[in-house]
């Protein structure tokens, strides 16, 4: 186990540069530069700026100058933000977007596995029906419309929350669950496919004729192998919610990271950009850690090596 993690580690290092050295050359291979948007200044003033930026050499030099911060933990100040420094930004921004991502991903977990696992179990008939239509208008309907309809019955129709905003329990459940919904589709039409698989197994055949009840035979053995794809699918899932929803966001009048995001692809804020890639691929790369030791707990067949 020791020796899985120490090589899995490594190589999300090596991932984790790959992803950050692409996201810097191509930003700063781009035609232009990132103060182009402004206000047309004198050559000194802009050459003061690039040298502020450390941006005033060939690109290599400005990569590898880029890197050796990045080694220090500096990532730097946003070229949009001038006083911000990148990770000051992710620090007011991301505990909102972790919050709400969060709470959707418990959500979307857990109700999807629950809906999908009914599904199976009563297959072909009125539960199985009324949960594949309602995942399917779910991930057919986007955010941008599910928000302000759920706005505009429980927020200005019913008064029973807050139409947006951030602070209180109340401003979670709208855009929580709006975040959630489609994912929560997902989920369960994974569970309720992989589900109905395993139940036609032999080895789910064999342990009823060994004497287990049928709820014996579905807790302890159908659905510990049935989840395995739902987990692997968990874990981009996750790195997904937390690192922020633009739309979501953008609806609820949420200050979180998800818009910041993208607007550095905007405004070709490298730095800002390369911090939000640092953070995702971070996430993205725990979580299916996480996966990978959840496999071997979940089925005992599956082994970690070195």
């Amino acid at each position: 186990m020791v020796a899985f993690l120490i090589r899995r580690i490594l190589s999300s290092l090596v991932v984790l540069f790959v992803a950050v050295s692409l996201t810097f050359l191509l930003t700063r291979s781009l035609p232009g530069g990132p103060f182009d948007k402004e206000k047309r200044a004198s050559a000194q003033v802009e050459e003061q700026l690039l040298e502020k930026y450390k941006l005033n050499g060939t690109l290599w030099q400005q990569y590898t100058a880029y890197l050796q911060d990045l080694a220090h933990l500096d990532l730097r100040v946003s070229f949009k933000y001038r006083d911000w420094s990148v990770a000051e930004i992710l620090a007011q921004k991301l505990p909102t977007s972790l919050k709400l991502g969060g709470i959707a991903f418990v959500i979307a977990s857990s109700l999807g596995v629950f809906i999908g696992a009914l599904a199976a179990l009563r297959r072909d008939g009125p539960v199985d029906w009324l949960a594949m239509t309602g995942a399917l208008l779910a991930i057919s309907i986007p955010s941008f419309i599910t928000g302000p309809f759920m706005i505009a019955v429980f927020a200005l129709g019913l008064g029973w929350l807050p139409v947006g905003g951030w602070g209180t329990v109340s401003h979670l459940i709208l855009p929580s669950l709006c975040l959630a919904a489609p994912y929560v589709a997902y989920v369960a039409r994974l569970m309720r496919n992989s589900l109905l698989d395993v139940l036609k197994s032999d080895f789910l055949r064999t342990a009823k004729a060994k004497g287990l009840s049928d709820t014996q035979a579905l807790v302890r053995h159908a659905m510990k192998v049935a989840i395995l794809p739902v987990v692997t699918y968990l874990g981009p899932l996750a790195a997904h919610l937390l690192t922020g929803s633009m739309i979501i966001e953008s609806v609820f009048n949420i200050s979180g990271a998800g818009s910041i995001f993208v607007n550095a692809i905007q405004n070709r804020d490298a730095f800002l950009l390369c911090g939000a890639v640092v953070v995702y691929c971070s996430l993205l790369v725990f979580f299916n850690l996480v996966v990978d030791v959840l496999y071997s707990v979940l089925d005992k067949r599956i082994q970690l090596h070195a």
